[in-house]
Formats: structure tokens, C-alpha cells, sequence
């Protein structure tokens, strides 16, 4: 029986080679991502096709991709998110689907944070106006006594809850599930915490056709507000958003993702925008971290 792997994140191994040694001890053949992005489909099925188990980025693995994988028993991926797993179809298929769900945490919530500290004090925008020869002063705002309306209080959104109360922030938050709050986090419904949060983070995965915050979500945002998507590409209607920060609706976005990577849309345009690459998981600590893990849940399958 062939033992081949395919990692398909596309950075996997970069700042350690223990994951990738874990599988070679066990006797199995590596195939690699060779394109340093996210995989197209036929890409995806080219590499994919005769591989026992696949270490999956945030390519999407549809009934039909899934039906072509006939050699495979398990996708272990590198992430927290399996929204872009048909879990249903893999389940009839036979295909177990993991995740990782701890390693990531720390990392995506000190991002948001950082984003949220950038819209608030300028500090992007700022350096570029100095780039450019230009010596002005942006004033910002304090984080401290703002209230942060939190979507999701998973892992990550309860961590960065803990993070914005040690600002002295208040907390407001929303979840589906309605999980239970730890102390000092209010739970509300989402037209209250649209209307009442001056920070709006938002920390779910990808569910369905529509946009989570869509355009009448944003006309019920309070005016003058920040809005944070480290999450998933396409929970914001970016079209909204951009009407939203150009008529200063909205004060100020900071962004990871994006409904098309790499994004090449007209928030760019924008002054009032901090943009970042889909880099919440890229500090080395929890890269590696979910990449051993991802490795082992494959591993726990397989052998």
C-alpha cells in the first residue's frame, strides 16, 4: 500500500523541520505544496490523488474534490476552521477530518489586538505619511473604557476578551450557541451589540452563502466604530464596508482576510484600512505548534 502525505498548506515546514521528521520515521513519502498559495482545484487533485492522508491548508475540499479522492482516509488541517471541509461528505466517505484548534489561539488574538491598536492610534497610516515625506499628527483614541463587541466565544474570542479587559475595556458578546460568558464578558443579542460596541471582532467560522456582517448590519453599527475580521474571508460584504469607511460610517477596518486572496479589491484605495495577508496563525510559536499537531492527529488516524 503506498504511504504517500500531502502537505498542501503552502508554508508548512519553513520554521521547523520536526513535523515533517515525524512523518518520514513513520515510513511515509512527502508531497509538498509547490506553489507557496493556496491551491487551485485541479492543482489540489493533481497532488492529492493517490495520497493516504492529506496535511490540508485553507483550500477547499468540496463534495466533488472529496469523491476524487478515492486513496484517502483523513485531512488533518493546519488551522483552526473546518469550514472549508464538506464534513458531511467526508463522513460518507469515509474521510476523518481534524483540527487544530488550540495551537493557533494566542497568535490570532494578539493580532486582533494589534489591529485594533493600529486603527485606534493610526500607527500604519502614519507610517506611511512619513514614507512619503509628509510630518503630520494623526489623533487617535485609547482603547481603554471602549466597548468591544466580540462575535464568537470560542477559544480565540475568549481570549481576546481576556486581552481587551487588562486595557480596561468592556466587554459585550454574541454567540450562536449562546456558550456560556466567563466573568466580566456581557452576553447580547446582535442587533444590541452592533449598535452598542465601538470595536467589533469578529471570531466564527464561515457558515452558509450570506455575509455575517452584511449591509444591514453595518447600517446598525454604531457610527464611528472599528471593525476586525481576523476570521474567515467572506463574513464581510466587503462592498458594504468600503460604502461604510468611505462615508466615515465606519472610522476604521483592520483586516487578515478577504473574500479572494491575495486581495486586489478597492478597500486598497482606502486611507482608513490596515491590511494584513491572512497572517493570524504566522507567529513561530503557534505555526509550529499547529504544525506538529496537525502531524499528529494524521498520524492517530493513520497508524
Amino acid at each position: 500500500m503506498k504511504k504517500n502525505i500531502a502537505i498542501t498548506a503552502s508554508t508548512f515546514g519553513k520554521h521547523s523541520r520536526l513535523p515533517i521528521e515525524l512523518l518520514e520515521k513513520k515510513g511515509y513519502s512527502i508531497k509538498m505544496n509547490p506553489y507557496g498559495r493556496t491551491m487551485k482545484k485541479e492543482e489540489l487533485l493533481d497532488l492529492c490523488k493517490d495520497c493516504r492522508g492529506i496535511v490540508a491548508g485553507t483550500e477547499n475540499y468540496d463534495e466533488g474534490v472529496l469523491k476524487e479522492l478515492t486513496e484517502t482516509k483523513v485531512i488533518s488541517r493546519c488551522g483552526t476552521g473546518t469550514d472549508s471541509v464538506d464534513i458531511k461528505a467526508a463522513g460518507k466517505l469515509g474521510i476523518s477530518v481534524r483540527n487544530t484548534p488550540d495551537a493557533p489561539t494566542d497568535a490570532v488574538a494578539e493580532l486582533t489586538v494589534a489591529l485594533i491598536l493600529d486603527c485606534l492610534r493610526q500607527v500604519s497610516r502614519t507610517d506611511r505619511l512619513i514614507r512619503k515625506g509628509v510630518w503630520e499628527k494623526p489623533m487617535g483614541r485609547l482603547l481603554k473604557d471602549k466597548t468591544v463587541g466580540i462575535i464568537g466565544l470560542g477559544r480565540i474570542g475568549k481570549k481576546v476578551a481576556m486581552l481587551v479587559k487588562a486595557f480596561g475595556c468592556r466587554v459585550i458578546a454574541y454567540d450562536i450557541s449562546n456558550v456560556g460568558c466567563d466573568a466580566g464578558i456581557e452576553q447580547v443579542e446582535m442587533d444590541r451589540l452592533l449598535n452598542e460596541q465601538d470595536i467589533l471582532t469578529i471570531h466564527v467560522p464561515k457558515s452558509g452563502a450570506g455575509y455575517l456582517i452584511d449591509k444591514t448590519a453595518v447600517s446598525i453599527m454604531k457610527k464611528g466604530s472599528i471593525l476586525i475580521n481576523a476570521a474567515r474571508g467572506g463574513l464581510v460584504d466587503e462592498k458594504a464596508l468600503f460604502d461604510a469607511l468611505s462615508s466615515g460610517h465606519i472610522s476604521f477596518a483592520g483586516l487578515d482576510v478577504f473574500e479572494n486572496e491575495p486581495y486586489k479589491g478597492p478597500l486598497l484605495g482606502l486611507d482608513n484600512v490596515v491590511m494584513t495577508s491572512h497572517i493570524g496563525s504566522y507567529a513561530v510559536e503557534a505555526r509550529i505548534g499547529m504544525e506538529l499537531q496537525s502531524v499528529n492527529n494524521l498520524l492517530e488516524i493513520l497508524e
